[in-house]
Parts: structure tokens; sequence; C-alpha cells
């Protein structure tokens, strides 16, 4: 472990903060489409594509063939409008470390192309608007479990875990993991083992997706405090645990078949996946152990591999029934 000092800095995100809110307040030239895509960009809309991409296929394989598709819509568009109200208010309460980001020094509560006030009510009436959607057209089970998600990713990761622990991510990506509930109850108004599952392998993907980018940026966060993992562990540390929660994630994801919830094929496509990103995870780790930095490390590999994994886990969930 390396020792850092964590604690927020206290002076420069004040006058951040400050800087953004003057922003705010003097838009200067501001192009009503411009305004728009300002919207648009707090609702995080690459990040809602991922949840999506967990909530589609689950909803196949509850149904066992082909949801009623006017329910995957009503579904998908209640799931971008809670995702994207739970990120508007996530961008709302960070707007003060975004502005000290390089990574995020252009989000539209920092640049002033949308005001503080006006993210704060996009957020919360996209969590209402959303809530009420699913309660109404897909089923009130689907509705607390959207509320939920969006609560947790706000309250207890954003306000309470981001800024305290180095857990932040592993326990904050519970919010993340409910989209597959979300999709399973919207079909059956239930929640079965199947979707435990699913949950539990996005539940330890999170982490070891997550952490190649915070080593690639650690800098950033150390700047204002937030105690990402890379941050105050070694790059070998951060690797052993991404190596870690692999292997964990890649046995919960096999869980499927002995249950009876799949047959060949997804099996087949999830230790081909998972074989892939073990390869990777250790080759990181064999990096770090080595005392790789900088562009020799390569961590990026890992993250942007295990974008593709989920998409091909997912899909193979979702055609799975159809070869049963």
């Amino acid at each position: 472990m390396t020792a850092v000092d964590s604690r927020p800095a206290g002076g420069d995100i004040s006058r951040a903060r400050g800087a953004a809110g003057e922003l705010a307040e003097n838009p200067g030239h501001r192009s009503f489409g411009s305004r728009v895509m300002g919207f648009v960009a707090l609702t995080k809309p690459r990040i809602i594509e991922l949840l999506l991409i967990t909530t589609v296929p689950v909803m196949f394989l509850a149904e066992q063939g082909v949801p009623d598709l006017w329910l995957v819509l009503a579904t998908c568009i209640g799931g971008y409008l809670s995702a994207g109200g739970a990120n508007a208010l996530n961008m709302y309460i960070d707007r003060d470390i975004d502005a000290l980001m390089a990574r995020t020094s252009q989000r539209p509560l920092v640049t002033g192309l949308v005001s503080p006030r006006e993210g704060l009510v996009f957020g919360l009436v996209l969590a209402v608007v959303s809530t009420l959607w699913f309660g109404l057209l897909v089923n009130w089970l689907s509705a607390a479990l959207s509320l939920g998600a969006l609560l947790f990713y706000v309250v207890v990761y954003t306000m309470m875990l981001k800024r305290r622990t180095a857990q932040n991510i592993v326990w904050g990506g519970i919010a993340g993991c409910m989209p597959v509930f979300i999709g399973w109850s919207s079909v059956t108004g239930s929640v079965s083992w199947a979707a435990v599952v699913l949950f539990l392998v996005i539940f330890f993907w999170t982490p070891p997706h997550y952490w190649p980018l915070s080593m690639k940026v650690k800098d950033d966060y150390a700047r204002v405090g937030v105690p990402m993992l890379p941050v105050i562990a070694t790059n070998q540390v951060v690797a052993r645990q991404i190596v870690v929660y692999s292997w964990v994630m890649v046995a919960v994801s096999l869980a499927l078949w002995p249950l009876g919830y799949v047959g060949w094929f997804y099996p087949v496509v999830a230790i081909l996946a998972g074989g892939w990103w073990l390869k990777e995870a250790h080759g990181l780790r064999a990096r770090a152990k080595a005392g790789a930095t900088g562009a020799q490390l390569k961590e990026m590999r890992l993250f942007h591999w295990s974008i593709t994994y989920v998409s091909l886990v997912f899909l193979a969930i979702a055609v799975d029934p159809f070869l049963r």
C-alpha cells in the first residue's frame, strides 16, 4: 500500500464550484441545440447503453423466447429515464470535483451549459417520471427496483461511499446490477435465482471493469481526494484484486448451467469469453508485478475487453433459449 492524502482539496473544490456557478450565471451564447445536448449529456448515454445490454437479454431468458416488444420498449425507456435521473443527480453532487478532473472537466454543469439548479430539477423530474412510467406501464415491482437503484446510486454511492472508501466501486456497483432484476421482473413480476446469479455476475464484473480505468486516471482521483483503490494501493495490489474478482465472476457466470436456466450455447460463450478475460487479467497482473507503468501497463486493454465481455455474455443469454 502507498499512503496518500485522500482528504478533499477543500479550497480547490470551493473555487471550482464557484467558477462553475459563475459560468452558469453567465452562459454567453448557447444555442437551443447545444442546451438540449447538454441535458442529454447529463444522463450519461454511453453508460446507459451498458445498462440496457444487461436488461433486454434477461427479458428474453425470463420469457424463454421473444418477450412482448411493447414491454421491451417500455422497460428500456423507463430504464433510460431512471438511470438518466441518477446520473444527472450524480453530476449535480459531484460538480465540484468534476471541475478539477481532466476526464470530467467538460461536463455540462462544469462548463455552465446547464446550471446546477437546472441539473437538480432535471434529475428529480426524471426520477419521478421513471418511477411512474414503470409502475403504470410495466409493473410496480419493477418501479420499486428502479427507484431503489436510483437512490442507492445517488445516496449510498455518490454521497456516502465515493469520497470515503476504496470500496466505493465494489458496493456502489450494486446500483448497476439492478437492471438485471428489473428486466426479469418486468416479464415475470417476480425475481428468480437466475436473476440473482446474473446480478452477482455484474456485481463481480464491476470492480475489475472500472479499476483499470481508475489506474489510468488515478492522478485525477488523487487530486480531488477520491480514494479509488488505485489511488491508495500499488498497481500490483490493484491487479491482484482484479484477478480475484475476475475468477469469481467467471465462476458465478457458469452457475446458470447447472441450475438449469440455460442450454449448451450460453456456457460455451461464457467459458470462451471468460477465458479470454482471465488471460487479460493475469497479463495485467504480470505487467504490474514486473513494475510496468504508464503505457507499458496497458491497463485499458482489460477495460475495453470488459465491455466486449459483458456484451457477448448477455447476448448469449438472449440467444440461448432459441437453441435449446
